[in-house]
């Protein structure tokens, strides 16, 4: 592996972020999105697109990153303590969106790649990322139309990649201390190093570029759904959930907060309005019980 190879994903990932922000920026009809160029003082930087306040999604945050430094943080080393202390530089194109209709639901996608420099050795090279669905009201021709493009995405590199890495995001999406995933989950894989370089920058592009087929479609079914304050309350409640799994333990936040990053960049995942209620039951029966007893499941939907 040289320079170039790296230089290609960049190149990519600052594409895929140029591409998701216009498609955003169409759908939602506004202008385009608040730009935010950053440098890291210990090296690198980035670029952050935010939608706030739009008609169809109330924050939608689009960054792109490419950081390095003397020091691989804890949260980027821990499936890998030999390479702690390491050198390194990673790359990665970060997703959240929260629509403002609870009908439409939370996405998060993610693409990154890090590279750790060993003295006197080959460079050490794994990619992740990947793509997860939280809605506050089910469906499930949504449910099945998100895994079957996430299935697709992965059919061309095996016929085991969809369930692997299906299994992977439905463990990792969980939150431990409510014992209940953060919604349908999707996809996700980390330290992809097999079968080499060029296919696993493949199917980084593969995930990637299945992202908007597989969240869009849903966005147009649901975005004028009439709802009112019952459904908007239920939507800031539940996305509680979705700022506890963040910062407790999202590997990506701790990255990029133990990498001194951008605080603000790292943190555009959170919701702009959000409400917590002690110790709320959904009555039985309601739409609102409904995502527990079915959506919040671990599930094959296809």
């Amino acid at each position: 592996m040289d320079s170039r190879c790296i230089h290609d994903v960049i190149v990519y990932l600052q594409d895929f972020q140029e591409r998701v922000c216009s498609e955003l920026a169409r759908i939602d009809g506004t202008p385009p999105a608040r730009c935010d160029s950053w440098q890291r003082p210990e090296g690198g930087g980035g670029r952050t697109h935010i939608l706030t306040d739009g008609a169809v999604f109330e924050q939608a945050g689009v960054g792109f990153s490419h950081v390095y430094g003397e020091r691989l943080p804890p949260s980027a080393s821990t499936r890998r303590p030999e390479l702690a202390g390491c050198s390194f530089q990673a790359a990665g194109v970060s997703i959240v969106i929260h629509p403002r209709n609870p009908y439409v639901p939370t996405t998060h996608c993610n693409a990154r790649v890090f590279v750790a420099d060993r003295p006197g050795q080959e460079p050490v090279w794994w990619f992740g990322g990947g793509y997860d669905l939280t809605p506050y009201y089910g469906f499930e021709e949504d449910a099945v139309h998100w895994h079957r493009v996430a299935r697709k995405a992965c059919e061309p590199f095996g016929a085991e990649w969809y369930p692997r890495f299906k299994q992977w995001c439905d463990d990792y999406f969980f939150l431990k201390h409510r014992g209940e995933p953060r919604g349908i989950g999707g996809i996700f894989f980390d330290d992809l190093i097999e079968p080499g370089f060029e296919r696993c920058f493949a199917f980084l592009r593969s995930v990637g570029d299945s992202f908007l087929p597989a969240y869009l479609p849903i966005v147009e079914r649901r975005r004028s759904t009439v709802f009112g304050e019952r459904q908007r309350d239920f939507q800031l409640y539940r996305r509680g959930r979705y700022v506890e799994f963040n910062l407790v333990y999202d590997r990506g936040t701790l990255f990029g907060l133990q990498s001194g990053g951008r605080t603000e960049s790292i943190l555009m995942s959170l919701p702009p309005l959000v409400c917590w209620r002690y110790d709320w039951q959904p009555a039985p029966g309601t739409e609102e019980a409904r995502l527990y007893d079915i959506f919040l499941k671990r599930r094959d939907w296809v």
